[in-house]
């Protein structure tokens, strides 16, 4: 068995863009190499602006969306390659997403709890009522809530961190050992926020859940990261453990982020900064 739970290698995203005479190519993620060992459960961030590549390097993760070079493997396996639905269930008992806006995870009309019966059915096999609700309450009292207080209630009944809370939940019933969470408390009310992002600490240390972080926040970045890397522009910029590297950034984008100078628009921030190469093309994919 491989020691590499995850292992991106020289990994490269590119978009074709432009009408058909005008068409050309924009780099979203360029040479991107981490990996992430099955011993050592760890919390890594992946931190940039808007534009700067994380999320598509996040659904290359994911697997929803394949490389244009280099190759990300879990387990050992290439993820690009894994297409048979058996093979993709199995991949994705392992890998699990939570998303940035808890509110459009959940239809308004269906009840919490039964989203997290359906994914106990499809990734525990819990034919039985009984033993649905009882693998949801365990995955919820991991996240300090319960089935009981949940029952029968919808989407809008609930806070953005509850709802936020709930992914969460639904995402460990499936037992995973990676959770890819984009941006998962850039929604959620401030005074909860770390609240929230204790949480992956504590998935982290208790459950022994790897966990890929994207985010723009560089405080809760280095309040529960292990590792970082600094993407400007589809580049890793900087990387290392995260509190050195955001105690004392080298690169001058890394800087401009710790200062929060850096407007949320990704060409605006690129001409405040200038790019380690200057003819490589600013690039707006995210």
């Amino acid at each position: 068995m491989t020691a590499s739970l995850l292992e991106l290698d020289h990994v490269v995203k590119r978009f074709a863009t432009g009408g058909l005479l005008a068409r050309r190519q924009i780099t979203a993620v360029h040479e991107v190499s981490f990996t992430l060992t099955r011993e050592r459960p760890e919390i890594f961030a992946i931190v940039g602006e808007s534009g700067s590549g994380k999320s598509t390097l996040a659904n290359m993760i994911l697997g929803t969306l394949a490389p244009s070079g280099g190759v990300l493997r879990f387990a050992g396996r290439d993820i690009a390659a894994i297409r048979s639905r058996v093979d993709r269930e199995a991949f994705m008992a392992k890998v699990q997403p939570v998303f940035q806006n808890p509110f459009e995870a959940f239809n308004p009309l269906t009840r919490i709890e039964d989203y997290l019966f359906a994914t106990a059915r499809r990734f525990c096999g819990a034919t039985r009522a009984a033993e649905a609700h009882r693998v949801a309450d365990a995955a919820l009292q991991h996240v300090g809530l319960s089935l009981a207080e949940l029952r029968g209630r919808f989407a809008h009944e609930l806070s953005g961190g509850q709802l936020q809370r709930i992914a969460v939940a639904r995402a460990l019933i499936a037992k995973p050992q990676l959770i890819v969470a984009d941006e998962p408390v850039s929604m959620v009310d401030a005074s909860l926020r770390m609240s929230n992002v204790n949480l992956f600490r504590a998935l982290r240390d208790d459950l022994g859940v790897s966990i890929i972080y994207i985010t723009h926040d560089l405080a809760t970045t280095y309040h529960i990261s292990d590792r970082v890397i600094i993407m400007q522009q589809g580049h890793v910029v900087e990387s290392g453990p995260a509190r050195a590297v955001l105690s004392n950034p080298s690169h001058a984008y890394s800087i401009a982020l710790k200062n929060a100078v850096l407007p949320p628009d990704p060409l605006l921030a690129a001409r405040m900064i200038r790019p380690a190469d200057p003819a490589r093309p600013v690039s707006p994919a995210g």
